[in-house]
């Protein structure tokens, strides 16, 4: 019994090690240029997929563009990205997002993810936090991009809108809650 435990014990450890492998290899800091050709690809793609992207747009008082976040796991997983917040379409400040699961879960993904700060008061308490966790700080309604339902209801029963777009890969479910967002200073 004693070396059935040990074995456990270091199957973890291995899930764990080769989580943290496949996470480590995207985490590293990008440029400001990088980073903004990522935002701008990202934002095209949202305006083409999103029904009423520009309505959102226009409600928006901020908007927070996460492109191509990974998402990896096995047992132990985690997901990271980089972008910008944009306020009237212009760039105020750059953000990385982490976070990490352990359960059932094994494979790779990739995708973005936009957030539109709806009201001042969300938008604010995103920029003064010295890192905003999603769920925790504040509740971000996921609205899947395809959703018939109106723009203008949506936007007055929530303040924090989610949108995951251009989904590549083999796992299952995509969940903001958890995500700390912290504020960047790249090059």
């Amino acid at each position: 019994m004693k070396t059935h435990k040990v074995v456990s014990v270091l199957a973890l450890v291995a899930c764990f090690t080769f989580a943290l492998s496949l996470v480590a290899a995207v985490s590293y800091a990008k440029t400001k240029g990088e980073i903004n050709a990522s935002v701008k690809a990202a934002m095209n793609r949202f305006k083409k997929q999103v029904k009423g992207s520009n309505e959102y747009l226009k409600v928006a008082k901020g908007v927070l563009i996460m492109p191509n976040i990974t998402k990896a796991g096995f047992i132990v997983g985690g997901q990271y990205g980089q972008g910008a917040l944009q306020v009237r379409g212009k760039t105020v400040n750059y953000y990385s997002m982490a976070s990490g699961s352990v359960g059932l879960q094994i494979g790779a993904e990739k995708y973005d993810m936009i957030i539109v700060f709806v009201t001042e008061e969300a938008l604010n308490k995103f920029r003064t936090s010295e890192g905003w966790e999603a769920g925790a700080d504040a509740e971000v309604t996921l609205v899947a991009a395809g959703a018939d339902a109106p723009v203008s209801t949506l936007v007055s029963q929530h303040p924090i809108l989610g949108f995951v777009i251009d989904q590549k890969g083999l796992m299952a479910g995509v969940s903001v809650k958890g995500a700390k967002f912290t504020k960047i200073k790249p090059d």
